[in-house]
Formats: structure tokens, sequence, C-alpha cells
């Protein structure tokens, strides 16, 4: 599946931190990796991306590699355990706007990864960038996605009805925000401060 072992990916350099987890930026050879995380169904179901072949996969994580509009990094466990992907990507630099997309290996989810790397991502997007904004978008339906969310401090803007079509059915999915001044107010320590 082209994983990496603890071993390979302790070497890696962590260029973030977060509470009990690492952010290392995503190379070609991770494509295994997501292309295992995103063939899983529930993964296929709250993402409403379609697994694809693995060569297809390859080739975006190439294309995004030199598109300056996204960071892409995978989650690592303090042992350096690739467990998940946590993206930055649409980043409007002038408007100060971005997107933030995060995807967990199924054995790693309800275990406060999620709200660990979301963090970890905020604090980059509001801490180091000039982002004013961050939005995330997930199924009404995804109460996991919805709830460490909320934890992470996003507000719910609304709701773009009918804009997921899956294996036949259309979604709905949730617009979520994180503004700068809320992300300023939270009270949590700052991944600088871990």
């Amino acid at each position: 599946m082209g994983e990496d072992t603890a071993e390979q990916a302790t070497e890696r350099n962590r260029c973030w931190r977060g509470r009990g987890i690492g952010l290392t930026p995503l190379e070609i050879e991770d494509a295994g990796l997501l292309h295992h995380w995103r063939s899983d169904a529930v993964a296929a179901h709250e993402t409403g991306v379609w697994p694809g072949s693995l060569y297809e996969l390859r080739e975006r994580v190439e294309r995004h590699l030199d598109d300056s509009s996204r960071d892409d990094f995978l989650v690592l466990l303090p042992d350096g355990m690739p467990i998940g992907l946590i993206a930055l990507h649409d980043q409007q630099l002038a408007e100060g706007t971005a997107e933030a997309y995060l995807l967990l290996a199924p054995e790693h989810r309800g275990q406060g990864h999620g709200l660990a790397a979301l963090d970890a991502l905020t604090d980059l997007a509001f801490g180091e960038l000039p982002m004013q904004r961050v939005e995330a978008f997930t199924h009404t339906d995804n109460a996991a996605a919805l709830s460490v969310l909320a934890a992470a401090g996003f507000v719910r803007d609304g709701v773009r009805r009918s804009s997921c079509l899956h294996r036949g059915r259309r979604y709905d999915n949730a617009v979520l925000s994180l503004l700068r001044p809320e992300w300023e107010a939270l009270t949590r320590p700052r991944s600088w401060e871990l």
C-alpha cells in the first residue's frame, strides 16, 4: 500500500505540531496512504469523493504540491505513525480566506486526533498566515465531523442544499467557518505553546 513505517515517518520533518500530533508536508510517496484512507466506505461517503485509481491520486498529489494556494499535511502520532491528512486549500491570501479539509484513517477516528489536527491547522492559518476566515464543508448528517468542527470553534453559516452526489443520492452540505476574532477568543493553548 505504500504506507510509511513508524520509523520512516519519524525521520520526516515535522513542520508544525498540536496536542499529541505533528504535521508534516505531504509527499508524492504518500499517495498510497491517501488511497487506502479514501477507499474506506465511511470516508468515501462523508467526503463525497469517489476513491479512483492510485495512479490518478498520485498525479493529483503531484499537482497539489505545485499549487501555491494549498498546504497539505500528513497528521502524525508522536511515534511518527501517519494517521490522516489535513489541508488548508483554496487559499485566497488577498481576501484572507481558505478551506480546511480533514481525513483520518478509520482506526484513528473518535480519539481526539481530528480536533487536535484542526486546532493545529487553524493556528497555522491565523497565527502564521494572514487568514481572516477558514471554511469547512461536510454532509449535514455527518455528526462526527460537525462535532469536531464545533469543538474547534467553527460556527455553522448555513447549508448548501443538494450540493453533493454520492452513490445516486443527493446530500446537503453544511457550511461552517471560523473567523480570526473567534480564533483569537479561544482559550486553548496555541500550537507554538505546546
